[in-house]
Order: structure tokens, then C-alpha cells, then sequence
């Protein structure tokens, strides 16, 4: 999928979406690089982007700010970087984006930052290999 198949998809559908698209990412693995430079594309290519330009703190829920931008988003992009999978805050951002998927057809674009994409199907298959802090880790090749 592309940007332009993102922006048709966007300017096709009628509905009551704010934004064309959620940015799902850990701050400290990509924030100042990758995903800013992908905003930066995703709005020059007239995609509403979502970007929590603030760090989240530590906690066992998202903020309601983040849970109603996933849900008002038409697609999410979900930067899997080695220590997404560490992240409280990004695992339940994943499941918000993955029910909304399931339930509404958003669409999800899994973009993988020095993470191997096998990495992420073994985690998957093994139901999850949790370190001794109890946090998925994934290792970068």
C-alpha cells in the first residue's frame, strides 16, 4: 500500500474519520528520526496525521486523547522498533489498533525499524517470549 492509496482511500470514503492516520511508535526508538520524517511525508502528501508529540509517562492505560485518535483514524501505521514490544503504553495502543481493524476494517500498515519481520512471527508463535521484567523484547538484526 501506498501514500497515494492511503490519500485515495481517505478522500473515497464519506464517513466521520479526523484523521487519515495514527501513528503507533516508541518515542524513544524512533521519534526523532524515522517517524518525524515519515510525518513530515504523510502530511505533505495531505494525509491528517495523528503524532503524540508528547512522551508518555509509564502506566497500564493510554491516554484518552490517544484512544479517541485511534478510533477516529482511517488507518494506523504502527512503526515496530526493537523496543515497541517493551512498551505498555505502545502493546495497548497495538490492541486498540488491532480491534479496530477487526471490527471496523481500519486499515494497518506495519512498518518494521531495524526489527526483522521474523522476529515478530516468532514472538507470535510462541505466544510471546516475556523477559524477566515480563516485557516482550525484540532483537534487531
Amino acid at each position: 500500500m501506498t501514500l497515494e492509496d492511503v490519500s485515495e482511500a481517505s478522500s473515497s470514503c464519506n464517513d466521520q474519520h479526523i484523521y487519515d492516520v495514527f501513528l503507533s511508535f516508541r518515542g524513544a526508538d524512533t521519534r526523532n528520526n524515522f517517524t518525524n520524517h515519515l510525518h513530515k511525508a504523510l502530511e505533505d502528501a495531505n494525509l491528517k496525521t495523528f503524532l503524540d508529540d508528547k512522551e508518555i509517562e509509564t502506566g497500564l492505560y493510554l491516554k484518552p486523547e490517544l484512544e479517541s485518535a485511534i478510533r477516529a483514524s482511517r488507518a494506523s501505521i504502527i512503526v515496530l522498533s526493537k523496543n515497541y514490544a517493551s512498551s505498555t503504553w505502545c502493546l495497548n495502543e497495538l490492541v486498540l489498533i488491532l480491534e479496530q481493524h477487526r471490527k471496523f476494517n481500519q486499515i494497518v500498515i506495519p512498518i518494521f525499524y531495524h526489527v526483522d519481520p521474523s522476529d515478530v512471527r516468532k514472538l507470535l508463535g510462541n505466544m510471546h517470549t516475556f523477559n524477566s521484567a515480563n516485557r516482550i523484547t525484540l532483537t534487531s538484526k
